[in-house]
């Protein structure tokens, strides 16, 4: 039977799912849902690859609600781990989605808030938990999660968890978890770190491909500008905000201050209600930033890449990279906010000196070359501060000599002394000398002059 055959009766699912997954407005199963949930229905570990915004939650969660079923004991039957909190806060929303007509209990673990209400939830009973790999150690260590009846381990984007720096607490949870248990491990990239997390805790697993790694979505128009300084991004992304086309849009910086110092620029523009969230803002704020947005409240959300995984928000028009993504797999991340539930999207990138290197890279990455437009003629073109075209150059230098050790660098590269003729340089001292000379014998006639220990 085809994938395009293929609905959601055809997993066997139970009623109660069924019905869930009707009312959600699912009709035909997602090509990463429709491989992986008969393969982990059937008990398989699975290694599921695909780009977000492909229905990898649904695919994963769907099989882990049918197996674990009802509400059973107190201890957890199934745990998923994943990078952040909001994507956290989203595997939460799918799993009380698609579980409304079952009795099964669930809780959800992030850092950001104290653990006091996470812990009394845990102790009441929860058959699914749902994790950030940090928070579930630090309450596994107080003794409050017990982990024998767990049957079931996901972990869910991999890659970002490996880049984040989790492979300890990974490691930790692995060794305390039975070992006699289904893993399903999905993630957007395939990198050769995932490769070897793969291999050191799955076992025979199937491995499921949707698209080639690193794939952008087709829904979404991928643009790029050269712009020469920050002031010129600043003007560039208020011309675009102007349009009354760009209907919902996410803005992405590298840091903490770029976010803010954009914000604080576009609030004075009034150019439509916005938001900021980054690692520096509460929880609270974050969540009801994320909500606003979510309703159609907010046009514009501002946000470092603690937001670009776990935001699953359909009818984001645009997204806009005001800075380019250090970590290349995150341009994936951050563009699959728009194009979502096959409508289209765009995606623009604004590209600065120093990060025309990082950006090749990720044309590399994603097999393609983003098309350039120019600036527009509206928009004002200033000139690039001495000490940002400085920053620039030391950059630029820095990316040379990662391509080719032996580039010495134009940044610093030392100025030839001029060329010193020897002759001139005797008859200096000779001068000086001469000068000493002179100076003596004015002291001797003037009865000062005493010889050294006379």
């Amino acid at each position: 039977m085809s994938d395009s055959n293929l609905s959601f009766e055809n997993f066997k699912l139970n009623k109660q799912l069924l019905e869930a997954v009707a009312e959600a407005g699912y009709s035909i199963p997602t090509p990463i849902q429709a491989k992986a949930v008969p393969l982990a229905l059937a008990g398989h570990d699975v290694l599921g690859i695909a780009q977000t915004g492909t229905g990898k939650t649904a695919a994963y969660v769907l099989p882990l609600l049918y197996k674990v079923k009802y509400a059973q004991g107190q201890h957890p039957r199934a745990l998923i781990l994943a990078p952040t909190r909001e994507l956290c806060m989203q595997i939460e929303e799918a799993v009380m989605q698609l579980g409304k007509y079952t009795d099964l209990r669930y809780v959800c673990l992030y850092g950001g808030i104290g653990p006091k209400t996470q812990i009394e939830k845990i102790q009441a009973g929860v058959d699914i938990i749902i994790s950030t790999p940090g928070r579930f150690m630090d309450i596994y260590r107080k003794g409050e999660i017990h982990v024998r009846e767990l049957k079931t381990l996901v972990m869910d984007e991999a890659d970002k968890m490996l880049d984040m720096g989790f492979m300890p607490q990974i490691r930790a949870i692995l060794e305390v978890i039975p070992t006699k248990r289904q893993n399903l491990l999905f993630s957007a990239t395939f990198s050769s770190r995932v490769e070897n997390l793969s291999t050191e805790f799955l076992e025979f697993p199937e491995k499921i491909e949707i698209s080639a790694q690193a794939t952008t979505a087709e829904t979404i128009k991928q643009t790029k500008f050269m712009v020469p300084n920050i002031k010129t991004k600043i003007n560039l992304l208020e011309h675009i905000l102007i349009d009354e086309a760009v209907k919902r849009v996410i803005v992405f910086t590298k840091s903490r201050k770029n976010a803010e110092s954009v914000f604080n620029y576009l609030e004075r523009k009034q150019l439509g209600e916005i938001r900021v969230i980054h690692a520096n803002k509460g929880q609270n704020t974050r969540i009801n930033s994320m909500e606003d947005f979510k309703s159609g409240n907010v046009r514009i959300l501002v946000a470092t890449d603690v937001a670009a995984r776990g935001l699953d928000i359909s009818m984001v028009s645009h997204v806009i990279n005001f800075d380019v993504p250090l970590i290349y797999e995150d341009y994936v991340h951050r563009i699959g906010r728009t194009g979502r539930a096959e409508n289209e999207g765009h995606a623009i990138t604004f590209v600065n000196p120093a990060e025309i290197w990082h950006f090749e890279k990720i044309e590399e990455i994603i097999r393609m070359t983003v098309e350039e437009k120019s600036i527009p003629d509206e928009v004002s073109v200033t000139n690039t501060p001495f000490i940002e075209k400085q920053g620039y150059e030391r950059e630029i230098d820095n990316q040379k000599r990662k391509d080719n050790p032996d580039f010495k660098g134009g940044f610093h590269e030392k100025k030839a002394r001029p060329s010193v003729n020897p002759n001139k340089i005797k008859e200096k001292r000779g001068n000086k000398n001469s000068k000493a000379k002179r100076n003596r014998n004015q002291l001797k006639t003037q009865g000062k002059w005493k010889k050294k220990g006379g």
